[in-house]
């Protein structure tokens, strides 16, 4: 079985991965994650997801590796997409939200898989999210309680983020989390490994 790495320092995407009961690294892939000139979220987290596992890749020969990326997009009307990655301090966040606010937003995942012989798979999950009318109070509230600095479009949906919404429309719950394991699962099983069935004693710790 191959040793199995996660291109990524982020805690939540290691606490998701360890859901599945599967031995695995973390290794940051340490590549720039500025979106390109007129670059769409979809376009974003798919190039970032498949950049992230490529450069770990590339030093961990015969491992498999997963790589994902996760941004928040709020459409405008006619014009481009407005991207909300994380925000980083708590002037953007409280910014992030109130642009969300009343609104429905995009929240996009992109999952990348490499195996050890160089093929790859990539999917992209997409969860709507309708946030309900936040008063300032609620929102400056909200980011001093959980200090969601390093969520895409200010939330962790996962904790007291839950209550700035009035719906969330997805395919794959986890994938709020940053990780989406039912996506994953469906790539790993088509490499061979499903993690239901995995003889633990034969993957690399």
């Amino acid at each position: 079985m191959p040793e199995i790495v996660l291109a990524s320092s982020s805690p939540y995407r290691r606490a998701l991965l360890a859901r599945l009961g599967l031995p695995f690294s973390a290794e940051s892939p340490n590549i720039d994650e500025s979106a390109a000139a007129g670059e769409s979220p979809e376009s974003l987290v798919a190039r970032l997801a498949e950049a992230k596992a490529e450069a770990v890749a590339a030093r961990r020969p015969g491992a498999l590796v997963i790589g994902s990326d996760q941004v928040a997009a709020l459409d405008a009307g006619g014009s481009a997409p407005v991207i909300l990655g994380k925000p980083g301090s708590r002037a953007r966040a409280i910014a992030q939200l109130a642009a969300l606010s009343g609104q429905t937003a995009r929240l996009l995942t992109g999952l990348c898989l490499i195996d050890p012989s160089g093929g790859r798979q990539a999917e992209t999950e997409q969860t709507l999210l309708r946030l309900r009318r936040l008063a300032r109070r609620e929102i400056a509230a909200y980011i001093d309680r959980e200090r969601p600095l390093d969520c895409s479009g200010a939330f962790k949906a996962e904790g007291l983020g839950i209550a700035l919404f009035e719906s969330i429309d997805g395919s794959d719950p986890t994938a709020l989390m940053g990780l989406p394991l039912i996506h994953l699962c469906r790539m790993l099983r088509r490499t061979g490994l499903d993690p239901l069935a995995a003889d633990l004693s034969l993957i690399p710790a």
